[in-house]
């Protein structure tokens, strides 16, 4: 996966609180076990007015314009801030793929669904805990500024606003090094390549009927 170290986009709100996967990415889409192609499905039932069908062309289907992600002034954006308990419900992993697929690098929010927390951290997407009273400052300057940006070191585990004012943020270290090193749960394995073919071949030497 690709490795987060810093980065520097546009906020966009989602201001509801217990946020859960299927409104993420609702049921029907999750048949492909691809990691991509679900951005345009991403809160699809928020952000369209019609039901959404897998394999339609999403272009053509009618936008409900109130949502935040479809906002000219939210284009582009790169970092979601949300409200308490964010990504709770089932464990289904596409949310964080489709998160990801739309273009989010990083969740900020005051809590979240624990295992929602675990498969982000396992796909490149950074969740970032922030008490309740930043995060409705954020919220506010948000609101009050148009093309609103956050730099986000995950090195240094600060959150920058535009006005320089920094917020640090505790992670888990473990995970910490899974995402500045680009490492999801195959990679952490890989890691031992040279110890697991040496023991393979030792195996192999040893009990050689096992592999004919």
């Amino acid at each position: 996966m690709e490795k987060f170290t810093q980065i520097k986009r546009v906020v966009v709100p989602i201001d509801r609180p217990n946020v859960d996967t299927d409104a993420i990415i609702p049921k029907q889409f999750l048949k492909s076990i691809k990691r991509t192609g679900f951005g345009p499905n991403l809160f699809d039932e928020w952000r369209y007015l019609d039901a959404g069908v897998p394999g339609v062309d999403n272009s053509d289907r009618p936008l409900n314009t109130a949502f935040s992600l479809n906002k000219p002034r939210y284009a582009g954006a790169g970092v979601l801030l949300a409200r308490e308990n964010f990504g709770c419900g089932s464990s289904r992993e596409h949310a964080p793929w489709a998160l990801y697929d739309y273009g989010i690098r990083a969740i900020i929010a005051p809590s979240f669904a624990d295992i929602f927390f675990n498969n982000s951290c396992k796909n490149g997407l950074l969740p970032i805990v922030l008490d309740s009273m930043k995060v409705d400052q954020l919220f506010l300057e948000v609101e009050a500024n148009p093309g609103y940006e956050l730099e986000v070191d995950l090195e240094a585990c600060l959150v920058t606003t535009p006005a320089g004012n920094e917020l640090s943020f505790d992670f888990d270290d473990g995970l910490r090094f899974r995402l500045l090193n680009g490492l999801d749960d195959i990679g952490i394995t890989l890691q031992n390549e040279p110890d697991i073919r040496d023991y393979e071949d030792r195996r192999m030497k040893e009990c050689p009927w096992l592999f004919s």
